[in-house]
């Protein structure tokens, strides 16, 4: 195969298709190159590579204008697919693996040698390459100059898209990546990449790549398995420097404040409103021209130019306020902005940080001193409490909560007084509860809230705790009926001001469904509060002013318009069968896009989830998905079906895999597993 030639995509970019890069075993790794172009684009230029599954040759240029930017800055932007996706060789039966994380220390390294490269390579990436720049900077490759990581992790059980709190979570891997993924990693390469060796690879990749779904549903428990792609037990392993993006409604919201602190290097954290999106597109802004930020840290980092990122504070959050109400109260699940003001700091944890404790009363108050005597609340478990709470975000471009009143009326809610005075929170907020329960497999959800004088009730956070991990996550210890507990419950991080006459609330509640699997034993639970056992809430405070000024971010220069006026409309339904008291959500969303003149990509997702309500045990979820892509009347189609069954005692998973190409059958897969329910 010959080496590919350049082709001029726009203006000062040009763009190199499928250059192979060798890693240690011998598999080749399929990389695009957008280079700079015109007449002083001479080089050698500092690289900035991209790693993830996500099939470099279907992007979408109006949607990622990081590969146009990059190129006319001076940097050369090096996107490339993991093993066993896209165009690379190999297989792939899982993410984020240890043979992952070495084919991308070997990837920096050959980027650093190639003509094209001064020798510095940063890696970029939201999401699955955000991940994956943190865990090969862990590998500490010589040529790694610095990571800019957005929407991330650095623990992968405790807060990734598969376990939360303990709990299996339901909706998310079914009806979005881990169902896509399947049909996703079964598309054909390129033609145009590969000359003669496109037959093989789509070969190897049809026979030999597994759903990743399976791996997650074998591993219930905390371990080894979750633990060389969590970055955060050992951050010193990371030698470069770190610029961490997130945002509050991101799924995402613990780990980049977390890190920060963790990490011993060069660093700046900067966390936004937004949900699992660039910050220039994300839903809720206000969004800022991130790339600017990003164009900065690599100029010093790259260049050794003065642009000022390092001499301004290095954590930058924006303080939530909540937003008008409206008459129907659903604005906050349709808003495009969120009300509030940027705050910067010095140093974590900011200087003035205290903490407020509110404890549970009579009369569901809460207030800040412990009753003297011990009292207990009854807490009936409802499954599908849950639905107003908006839906987990990685990556659906749609799901932020709304008036939080309907899952209340099913939980244990406490209020404050209307406070006398703003009251200022960043940080992580966190529960003790002291429990009993009649099961002994339970979940404790609990949700921190803004009540408006208006009564409308804001979501501020959330956290939830599977309480048979109330020890340990690896180690899993049912509940003694009627024996009470304490459990330390974490609520995610977060920034929001409380404004004075508002409410602070905590709701409590045995589920958060369809973003966690229901647990399987209906249930009556006690709270107890006061006396021996003072179930309160732990609440970070700072003053109401930071201890820096923030800086000046420009406007997002893309136009955002919100999900329910997309041309391709997503659903989102949640239905009540008052015949059988089952409860459904589904879920819906399509898109396509034109890569050029001769060739279309289409996805299209639905799925539904149920449960009901008196026999939780037998909840399920299924998901279809499909990829196509039209190349000039050649039609290739990728369709896999996802259901999971549950039971009082196991999981039941099967997976089903069709492959057409123009109409014609051409691969067929199947999967068929069983699963116990350890503790879930």
């Amino acid at each position: 195969m010959s080496d590919p030639l350049p082709i001029s995509i726009a203006e000062g970019v040009k763009l190199v298709k499928n250059v192979l890069i060798p890693v240690r075993d011998g598999v080749r790794l399929a990389a695009d190159l957008y280079m700079p172009d015109g007449a002083d684009a001479d080089g050698p230029f500092p690289a900035v590579m991209e790693l993830k599954p996500y099939r470099k040759d279907d992007i979408n240029l109006e949607s990622r204008p990081l590969y146009l930017v990059l190129p006319r800055h001076g940097y050369v932007m090096v996107c490339v697919d993991v093993r066993g996706t896209g165009g690379s060789e190999g297989i792939t039966s899982d993410e984020y693996t240890l043979q992952e994380q070495l084919d991308g220390y070997d990837a920096v390294e050959w980027v650093a040698g190639q003509h094209w490269c001064n020798g510095h390579v940063n890696m970029i990436g939201i999401s699955y390459s955000g991940f994956t720049a943190l865990q090969v900077a862990a590998h500490d490759p010589p040529h790694l100059t610095s990571i800019i990581s957005i929407d991330f992790t650095d623990d992968r059980y405790t807060d990734d898209c598969h376990y939360r709190g303990g709990l299996l979570r339901m909706y998310y891997d079914i009806a979005y990546y881990g169902g896509q993924m399947v049909a996703r990693n079964a598309l054909p390469p390129d033609p145009d990449g590969l000359g003669d060796t496109w037959a093989q690879n789509w070969a190897q990749h049809l026979a030999g790549n597994e759903p990743y779904l399976l791996k997650w549903y074998r591993h219930p428990i905390d371990g080894p398995y979750w633990r060389h792609g969590s970055v955060g037990d050992a951050p010193e392993r990371i030698g470069c420097p770190a610029f961490l993006i997130g945002g509050w409604r991101d799924g995402y919201p613990n780990p980049p404040l977390r890190l920060y602190e963790a990490l011993q290097v060069p660093k700046k954290v900067l966390v936004g409103p937004w949900n699992h999106a660039m910050p220039d597109t994300a839903i809720p802004g206000p969004r800022i021209d991130y790339l600017h930020e990003v164009i900065r840290w690599l100029d010093h980092w790259c260049k050794g130019r003065d642009t000022g990122i390092m001499d301004e504070p290095p954590i930058v959050a924006y303080m939530q306020r909540p937003d008008a109400t409206d008459p129907e109260h659903t604005r906050e699940m349709h808003r495009l902005d969120t009300a509030g003001e940027w705050r910067a700091e010095t140093e974590w944890p900011p200087p003035g940080a205290d903490q407020k404790t509110l404890y549970l009363h009579d009369d569901r108050a809460l207030n800040e001193t412990p009753p003297a005597h011990e009292l207990s609340d009854a807490l009936n478990y409802h499954p599908t409490v849950g639905v107003t709470a908006g839906l987990w975000s990685g990556g659906l471009p749609f799901g932020l909560p709304g008036d939080q009143r309907p899952d209340e009326a099913l939980s244990l809610v406490y209020t404050t007084p209307p406070l006398s005075e703003d009251v200022h929170v960043l940080g992580r907020p966190r529960t003790v509860l002291h429990v009993s329960s009649s099961a002994s497999v339970i979940g404790f959800a609990v949700s921190l809230c803004d009540v408006d004088p208006d009564g409308t009730s804001h979501l501020v956070a959330k956290g939830m705790l599977n309480a048979t991990r109330r020890h340990s996550f690896q180690d899993p210890e049912p509940l003694v009926p009627g024996q009470a507990y304490e459990l330390e419950i974490p609520i995610d991080c977060t920034g929001w001001v409380f404004p004075r006459g508002h409410r602070v609330r905590l709701s409590i509640a045995n589920a958060d469904w369809p973003n966690v699997w229901p647990t399987p034993e209906l249930a009556t639970s006690l709270v107890y509060r006061g006396g021996g056992r003072p179930s309160r809430l732990i609440i970070p405070t700072v003053p109401p002013h930071g201890s820096a000024k923030p800086p000046t971010f420009g406007p997002s220069r893309r136009v955002m318009r919100g999900p329910s006026e997309a041309v391709c409309r997503p659903t989102w339904q949640v239905t009540y069968d008052l015949l059988t008291g089952r409860a459904a959500v589904d879920i819906g969303h399509r898109a396509s896009w034109r890569l050029h003149s001769g060739t279309v990509i289409e996805k299209e997702s639905r799925s539904t989830f149920e449960v009901d309500p008196g026999d939780p045990a037998h909840a399920s979820g299924r998901g279809r998905h499909t990829y196509q892509i039209g190349r000039s009347g050649h039609v290739t189609k990728a369709s896999s079906e996802v259901a999971v069954q549950g039971t009082a005692t196991h999981f039941h998973i099967t997976i089903d895999l069709e492959v057409r190409v123009n109409d014609a059958l051409h691969a067929v897969k199947h999967w068929v597993e069983t699963m116990p329910r350890v503790g879930l």
